[in-house]
């Protein structure tokens, strides 16, 4: 598996695993997860531009998996991490979580953060076992706070969501 920075032509690309990896949300009765529309090309070439969207990819070039984040109140904050479903359990997520804490360090940032799903498997209990740990109410930055009031404009805390951190 090789981890590089995305590139323009992996874009569409991304969208792809996104919606594969989407449609996993059906078996926890979350179809309106599963049904939303991935990220636009605009919106991932934001993120590849500011150099905090990476690929996984094959050895043969075949990119599997993606991270894409941006500087939020002083850490890196993981937007998006999805792995397409047939590449799923081979610790491609976890790669690409590592890579990006190699990059909050090298920037000088204070940590990861990211929002979640609570209750879903593969979400909150999963970044728990890479060492995030939930924020309560208290530790969220205006950052935070305004990611959280997008999300719940967009209808995403039908399901109870968590902000966490780890450190880099």
């Amino acid at each position: 598996m090789i981890i590089r920075s995305a590139e323009p032509a992996d874009l569409p690309r991304l969208q792809a695993i996104e919606t594969a990896a989407g449609e996993i949300f059906r078996t926890v009765a979350m179809d309106a997860v599963a049904d939303d529309a991935p990220p636009t090309i605009a919106a991932l070439e934001r993120y590849r531009r500011a150099g905090h969207a990476w690929v996984a990819a094959e050895d043969t070039g075949t990119v599997i998996a993606y991270l894409v984040a941006e500087a939020v109140d002083g850490a890196l904050h993981v937007e998006q991490v999805t792995v397409h479903p047939d590449a799923a359990r081979r610790g491609v997520g976890q790669t690409l979580i590592a890579r990006t804490a190699d990059c909050a360090r090298n920037q000088g940032l204070t940590g990861l953060t990211l929002t979640t799903f609570a209750d879903v498997p593969w979400n909150a209990p999963y970044y728990e076992r890479l060492g995030f740990r939930r924020l309560s109410g208290a530790e969220l930055t205006p950052g935070l706070r305004a990611i959280r009031a997008a999300e719940a404009e967009h209808g995403l805390d039908r399901w109870p969501r968590v902000c966490m951190r780890r450190e880099p």
